[in-house]
């Protein structure tokens, strides 16, 4: 009786995973879930990008290496360094393209964009490269690749370390168990020989719990030849070789030899070399174990196990496997970290809140995205410099970056933190932190709001404040706010109060505003809801890097926002999703908000941005430094009228960093904006009805005559030009 109940319990169990083995393994076996991609890659003149770089960009476009270049989707770096491409797709589609580059340091640029035998080009534009495919239940990250685009060398390898007599044996091998059991038992090699074949590991690992029992191991086999007899041997290893797992790069499972590639070397699967095609078929066996990133050594001992039993199969030479098998284990560690994590995070919680029935859907979905993919590798170098520069000085810092483009809302790119490796923390946005002085600008734009209300034509840019030591009352008592280091200068305009960043002045110009006024333009400028306490002025508040790159942009775009966006479009099955959300909408006067904007500009003449200019950088921009006390949060934002980026950075525990944000955020901002913006043309700031010019003196604010030094051109709202003239300079 209790034979007869175990056997129906065999045969329903049995019966029951077949099903779902069918479900997962037949149908649509290479079919990705749901895909991300960003922007299609565009090259032109003059871009910031190295020879390196371009490679790694047609690597994540799936190019194949190839000496010919025979078909679309093939390059080679010629030998006298150029590189040429036949493109895949787009205007120029099946052309030979080559590109040529400068030999500038630190950062090559794109000289030259030629067809061969053709015309010169400005630009070129490639393909969407794929960020990631994601499961909607999982963390699993996977390249869906076929047979057919594998290398026959990586093949190889896994063959013949895992299973050498696929291709005669019918899901279960009896050979192999016993072979193995005997080699272990005898200690013949250095390393344990495993009896599953390719077929038993599929099965195990898509349908089965992972508990070693004897039932366990029997369904296995079982289901192993019941698979064989479903689907062919290149079906089998196709799948196989598409869904073996090969460990964890921060919270993501990586499955399938095409993302392994990607994430330990940095190549597309078709470029692999033969030691990179054997370090990934040693993994297999135990992805923690053989990790060549924590364990480089145990990976290259493994690695040349594998040379050796691919020599034994008779797929290798052994004079070629010995000469592999001195090559250096080389990996590339940042490769997660150019596939844009934090952001892909960042769509999947959008997918989750606004579109949850995309993640539960049978058909294929393609979500599009904003990511600018050479904009996020510039955005993850600058940080990466950054934070490597201040490490002496600034312990466990850690660093956010937002870049947009202020005129449509795009999210360009975006970084969470030092390594995603370590930390999945979004702190672009999820940490909520002071903003300190960068908040300052709203401060002012409220103050010309209330002006303009008043009808007071006293108020401008040009307009004298006093900075200097001064008591407020406030519902708590007496508050004395003091500037940044104790300086104060005295009588001085609003534009220098501003680029010098006084506290003071600031805290004056808020309490003329309102402090309601002020919490009111945070609140509709995309910024979270703050009290109207006379400290906000100096950013005693919390908010997020995002919600700064949201507020920023109002004054990019003279007074509208316009809410950012992460996804361009979605495409479902044969449907397509615009991406768009909120409208843009007119949250302040285009006049008033051109004001302030036009000040920020004097933070990189002669406030706190001047750095950026002894760096090299001039373009055109309009910026704001920010810096909370006891030295905690460093900010700095700035922007052109085309990119409006956001950079903090602090340590996580809220301890004092020690640096000012011109010391540690200007730098990454500056690095960033520079590789980004090379070889762009920069349009100019917008300026609507209702501005006039005057030359100024800028210490008094006064119409300038013939003797002032350093004279500027100051705008301001019609009707409100000074009518003295200076009378300190004859």
């Amino acid at each position: 009786m209790a034979l007869v109940v175990a056997a129906g319990s065999f045969a329903y169990v049995y019966a029951r995973l077949s099903r779902e083995m069918d479900a997962r393994l037949a149908a649509d076996r290479l079919q990705p879930r749901l895909q991300v991609f960003a922007q299609p890659v565009r090259l032109w003149e003059g871009q910031a990008m190295s020879r390196t770089e371009l490679v790694a960009s047609l690597n994540v476009l799936g190019y194949a290496e190839r000496a010919g270049r025979d078909a679309p989707g093939a390059f080679a770096v010629d030998p006298d360094g150029t590189l040429t491409l036949v493109a895949r797709g787009g205007p120029h589609a099946s052309r030979h393209v080559r590109v040529d580059f400068t030999r500038a340091t630190p950062q090559p640029r794109i000289r030259r964009l030629e067809v061969v035998d053709g015309e010169r080009l400005t630009g070129l534009e490639l393909d969407a490269p794929l960020l990631t495919s994601l499961e909607a239940e999982s963390r699993e990250k996977r390249r869906a690749t076929p047979l057919e685009h594998l290398p026959p060398t990586l093949v190889d390898a896994v063959l013949a370390i895992e299973d050498r007599r696929f291709f005669e044996h019918a899901g279960v091998d009896p050979v192999l168990m016993v072979g193995a059991l005997v080699t272990n038992l005898r200690g013949e090699r250095p390393y344990l020989v495993g009896g599953s074949t390719l077929t038993q590991q599929l099965v195990k690992n898509t349908v089965l719990s992972p508990e070693k029992t004897v039932q366990r191991k029997l369904m296995e086999q079982v289901l192993a030849v019941s698979l064989e007899q479903r689907l062919t041997k290149r079906d089998i290893l196709e799948l196989y070789l598409n869904e073996v797992y090969l460990g964890h790069r921060g919270s993501f499972a990586v499955h399938g030899v095409a993302e392994g590639a990607r994430l330990f070397f940095g190549r597309d699967v078709a470029n692999l070399s033969l030691a990179e095609a054997a370090t990934i078929a040693g993994v297999i066996q135990a992805p923690q174990t053989y990790s060549p990133f924590r364990h480089p050594e145990r990976a290259r001992v493994r690695r040349n196990v594998v040379l050796a039993t691919m020599t034994e199969a008779g797929y290798l030479p052994a004079d070629l496997a010995a000469r592999t098998a001195d090559e250096p284990l080389e990996v590339v560690r940042y490769a997660l970290e150019d596939e844009a994590p934090y952001f892909v995070d960042f769509v999947g919680q959008i997918l989750a809140n606004r579109h949850p029935e995309l993640l539960r859907t049978a058909d294929p979905v393609e979500v599009h995205t904003t990511l600018d993919l050479h904009l996020q590798r510039q955005a993850q170098r600058a940080v990466r410099a950054g934070l490597e520069r201040i490490d002496d000085r600034a312990r466990a810092a850690q660093a956010a970056l937002v870049a947009t483009n202020p005129r449509t809302g795009e999210l360009l790119a975006l970084v969470g933190g030092r390594s995603y490796r370590t930390s999945q923390f979004n702190r672009a946005t999820h940490a909520r932190r002071q903003p300190g002085s960068v908040f300052k600008p709203f401060v002012y734009l409220a103050g010309l709001e209330r002006a303009f209300l008043e009808r007071w034509t006293d108020f401008t840019p040009a307009s004298i404040v006093d900075d200097a030591p001064t008591a407020f009352a406030t519902d708590n008592g007496v508050w004395r706010p003091d500037n940044y280091g104790d300086r104060y200068d005295g009588p001085i305009t609003l534009r220098r109060a501003l680029a010098r960043s006084r506290n003071v002045p600031a805290v004056k110009v808020a309490e003329m505003a309102g402090y309601d006024r002020l919490a009111g333009l945070w609140r509709r400028a995309g910024g979270s809801p703050i009290d109207p306490y006379p400290s906000i002025a100096l950013g005693a508040f919390e908010t997020t890097p995002m919600e700064m790159a949201s507020a920023f942009g109002v004054l990019a775009t003279n007074g509208i926002r316009q809410p950012l966006r992460a996804i361009a479009s979605m495409r479902v099955g044969d449907g397509t999703l615009d991406g768009a959300g909120s409208a843009p909408e007119r949250i302040a006067r285009a006049d008033l908000t051109f004001l302030v904007t036009n000040m920020l500009r004097s933070v990189f003449r002669d406030g706190t941005g001047t750095a950026a200019r002894e760096s090299g950088f001039w373009l055109d921009a309009a910026g704001k430094s920010g810096t909370t006390n006891e030295l905690r949060d460093a900010w700095f934002v700035g922007f052109t009228p085309e990119l409006l980026t956001v950079v903090w950075v602090g340590r996580d525990d809220n301890q004092p960093l020690g640096l000012s944000g011109s010391q540690a955020a200007l730098p990454i901002w500056t690095a960033f904006m520079d590789g980004a913006l090379a070889g762009r043309r920069t349009g100019t700031f917008e300026i609507p009805p209702g501005i006039e010019f005057a030359r100024v003196d800028p210490e008094n604010g006064h119409l300038a005559r013939p003797g002032c030094p350093g004279v500027i051109t100051e705008a301001f709202l019609a009707g409100t030009v000074p009518g003295l003239y200076c009378r300190s300079h004859r």
